[in-house]
């Protein structure tokens, strides 16, 4: 058996990304933001987070990706 992460490793290149990130920000207020971002962070963690906001710990490398630098460092990943 496979362990999780690398199944999501293997996936990345399918719909995995698509379904994931659609979910994700599906009740997200700028929804076309949400989607714009949250599918680079899946692209290059080849994973996204379960549920639609919150439970970042699950994905360390999404969790800890960051726009901008200083006073204006921000979240990158929704």
């Amino acid at each position: 058996l496979s362990s999780s992460s690398s199944l999501q490793v293997s996936m990345a290149g399918s719909g995995f990304c698509d379904r994931k990130y659609a979910f994700r920000c599906s009740k997200a207020n700028r929804h076309d933001d949400c989607l714009k971002y949250c599918g680079i962070c899946c692209a290059e963690c080849h994973c996204v987070p379960s549920g639609t906001s919150g439970n970042k710990d699950e994905c360390p490398c999404y969790r800890d990706k960051t726009t901008g630098s200083g006073d204006r460092k921000r979240p990158k990943c929704p």
